[in-house]
């Protein structure tokens, strides 16, 4: 079966549930569509746990856009030639943003890794995907974190901007594409503000899984060959 899941934010133990809840096995497939780090207690747990697990895969959320910039450069030896300017303006703002969006879980667990450990952590998010396009039985699933921003009928997939797949809010109740089959799976935006409901969103075509896991809400979990929904929360 294929699975997908999004916006964990450090929340392992409700991550090691669904994975129990729905059975997850070498057979099946799952698709996490970002924002795997931050703000919840286990962020880097989570991460070391999926990089283990090769039929597991992780695409970009604006907090590992956050992440992987900061903690890139703050890997970086200093030298004779670059302490002048290594910490620079940029940086400290770029620091001061992650902090301020729920970082700090994630910079203390990366700062407990050995060097090795923390070169494969940011190797392994530097080759996160910025959207999946999969077909499963009769549909499309394209897979991204935020939706297609700024979307015109024209429009490439390569042609949007990081900022428009992981940022950038959607018309939640506009369906993209013409050809019925083709759905867009996404997360980012917490349910309850586009419905009231912690529950996954179906609309048009599009279907929103951030079920608010960190927010007091639930972790939601799709199968795309039933569209059975499963969470784990309240």
């Amino acid at each position: 079966m294929t699975y997908v899941m999004s916006d964990l934010h450090g929340e392992y133990d409700k991550f090691i549930a669904m994975l129990e809840k729905i059975g997850f096995s070498d057979s099946d497939e799952l698709y996490i569509l970002g924002d795997i780090v931050d703000r919840g207690p286990q962020p880097v747990k989570i991460l070391r746990r999926i990089m283990s697990m090769p039929n597991v895969y992780p695409l970009l959320g604006n907090h590992e856009v956050m992440a992987y910039e900061v903690l890139k450069k703050l890997t970086v030896e200093i030298t004779e030639e670059n302490h002048a300017t290594h910490v620079d303006s940029d940086l400290m703002l770029g620091i001061l943003e992650w902090q301020q969006n729920g970082g700090a879980t994630t910079m203390e667990a990366f700062s407990k890794l050995s060097a090795e450990e923390r070169e494969e952590v940011l190797e392994y998010i530097g080759d996160f995907y910025k959207y999946e396009a999969i077909d499963v039985e009769e549909k499309t699933f394209l897979l991204v974190h935020a939706g297609l921003g700024n979307f015109k009928k024209d429009k490439k997939l390569s042609q949007y901007s990081l900022e428009e797949l992981v940022d950038s809010r959607p018309d939640f109740d506009k369906q993209l594409f013409e050809d019925n089959s083709v759905y867009v799976v996404f997360g980012h935006t917490p349910t309850k503000a586009i419905s009231g409901k912690w529950e996954i969103y179906h609309s048009a075509n599009n279907i929103c899984i951030d079920c608010g896991a960190h927010f007091g809400g639930r972790l939601a979990c799709l199968c795309l060959e039933t569209m059975e929904e499963f969470y784990i929360g309240q």
